[in-house]
């Protein structure tokens, strides 16, 4: 069937997605057709903060991707959630704002990257941002995107703040400010105790512009290229599957997995893998789908002395009808944050310039965290998380087969270094110091993970492959850069195919120290901003 003709096609209402379907649709110069996979964000767990463990496995808005077995972690499957519903996986995150090392954005520019370097894309940061702080030289209001410090906090996240501090690390106000390194309490995309998606900062207004069409339930199956030119998109709805030509461009966020799958269907990716799953080679790019990367973490978690943990909530029927009525009555109790309040970052080793370990303090403790959901511990109970910001570890999306409905096939190969496993190792003796210090004594009864007889080396190495795992920060698999195996240039044009782009976390030439969702909306600002100038 006939979709239509517009001058900008976007596939993936995402962190990136809806960022550049609404700047692009925002004058009213061009017509603008946003395709998302999922429903609208009607599903009322996604709009409650501590609401997302109810999106966690939930099919009707997650993707709920699995990875290969991962040789290093006994051969263990990493669950993948992601966001499938407007807003992306923006709608069913953790709600930190986290922008990444200044450094982390040099070195993007260092490899080629022109114009995304820290002063590049600060501006871009700022306009995105509506922070609840105020205007400084480090962030902006007025944007679309609301940028809060919690409303409501249990004491437990003081205690873990100060411990942190007695273990010798820097207290910092702003880990998006002057400089990174320290502890402190995060901000978040909450406004009013209600979740700030990208689709609610982009396109909540947006909806009314007569130029942006919104296609939800619509699936991407290919984009269409004639004479090495993208002119529009094949895409799946429930009522067959329809074509859109694109006048001008066809811009292609659907994240680090949806991304490379798109272009693979496209013809676009290493030819012998495309050849074995018969589809037309259009351009060998042996680049698309390679050089995946994230995060990487595991738990140390405490039993405690008080109920004043996520635990005793989950555990406890009065507790949640509690909680309910506090959120209902004044958006304010548990229901209002997201269990998240502080976090530390810090170096490995002090002979590094800048973090690479990023230490979440948690008001929960879990026993398992997989496609099954969150199984808390059934006693009161909280956790540090250390996290390697800067794996070495390089995998792959490839397809699994032609059909674009389809699950891709994700490989990680975690801890396939000793720095990946020294800075893990290191961040856990780092969250055990924070343990043993006195803020956190009136609330510490015992250790329960890894527990402490796992004290020497080999038994937490052994501990790591048991329980280590993805951070949920996939990036890279559309790797930006001039090189051989990259797949776009600094303006994320597609190498060697004219009008096509693409924008999400997949560009990203090496994964930022922090949480992603900031840097992928700010992605999303930057493309829109390049494509409305290449459009003049």
């Amino acid at each position: 069937m006939d979709g239509g003709k517009f001058d900008f096609i976007v596939t993936g209402a995402g962190s990136a997605g809806c960022a550049v379907a609404g700047r692009l649709s925002e004058d009213g110069r061009y017509s603008v057709l946003l395709l998302e996979a999922g429903p609208s964000d009607t599903y009322p767990w996604i709009h409650v903060p501590l609401g997302y463990h109810k999106t966690f496995n939930n099919p009707k808005v997650n993707w709920m991707f699995d990875s290969e077995p991962e040789p290093e972690l006994n051969n263990r499957i990493m669950y993948q959630p992601r966001g499938k519903v407007l807003g992306g996986t923006s709608s069913i995150n953790g709600m930190v704002y986290m922008r990444g090392n200044a450094a982390d954005y040099d070195e993007w520019r260092q490899r080629g990257c022109e114009g995304w370097d820290y002063d590049s894309v600060l501006p871009y940061f700022k306009r995105a941002e509506d922070n609840e702080r105020g205007a400084d030289a480090f962030h902006g209001t007025g944007g679309p995107l609301k940028v809060q410090d919690h409303r409501w906090q249990p004491t437990l996240a003081k205690a873990m703040h100060d411990a942190a501090v007695e273990a010798g690390i820097p207290a910092n106000p702003d880990f998006n400010g002057a400089t990174q390194e320290g502890v402190g309490y995060y901000q978040t995309t909450i406004n009013k105790a209600r979740r700030w998606s990208s689709a609610r900062a982009y396109l909540r207004e947006a909806k009314k512009r007569r130029n942006l069409t919104i296609a939800t339930s619509a699936h991407a199956t290919r984009v269409l290229i004639e004479n090495g030119r993208a002119v529009g998109v094949e895409y799946r709805t429930p009522a067959g599957l329809q074509t859109a030509r694109a006048n001008r461009e066809v811009i292609v966020s659907g994240g680090v997995y949806g991304s490379p799958q798109l272009l693979l269907l496209s013809g676009l990716g290493p030819a012998e893998h495309l050849k074995q799953h018969g589809i037309d080679v259009v351009r060998d790019m042996p680049g698309v789908g390679s050089h995946l990367h994230d995060h990487f973490n595991t738990y140390i978690a405490y039993k405690c002395s008080q109920a004043v943990t996520m635990n005793d909530l989950a555990n406890s029927l009065p507790r949640r009808l509690l909680a309910g009525a506090m959120y209902a009555l004044g958006r304010t109790g548990p229901l209002a944050s997201m269990g998240l309040y502080v976090g530390a970052m810090v170096r490995s080793d002090k002979r590094l310039e800048r973090p690479d370990l990023q230490i979440n303090m948690f008001a929960w403790a879990i026993k398992t965290r997989d496609r099954n959901g969150v199984q808390a511990q059934p006693f009161s109970a909280f956790g540090l998380s250390p996290v390697h910001l800067r794996p070495d570890g390089r995998g792959t999306v490839r397809l699994k087969s032609a059909d674009p409905m389809a699950a891709p096939e994700i490989r990680f190969n975690f801890l396939r270094t000793a720095n990946d496993w020294n800075a893990m190792l290191q961040g856990m003796r780092l969250c055990r110091e924070i343990g043993r210090q006195p803020a956190l004594k009136p609330f510490v009864v015992e250790e329960i993970m890894p527990g402490p007889g796992v004290a020497e080396e080999p038994a937490l190495r052994d501990y790591l492959r048991s329980t280590g795992v993805s951070n949920l920060h996939p990036v890279g698999t559309c790797r930006m850069g001039h090189g051989p195996d990259d797949v776009v240039d600094p303006q994320l044009k597609v190498h060697g195919i004219a009008g096509l782009r693409v924008a999400d976390a997949s560009i990203m030439p090496n994964i930022v120290a922090g949480n992603t969702n900031a840097p992928s909306i700010m992605i999303g600002e930057k493309c829109a901003d390049m494509v409305r100038m290449a459009a003049v």
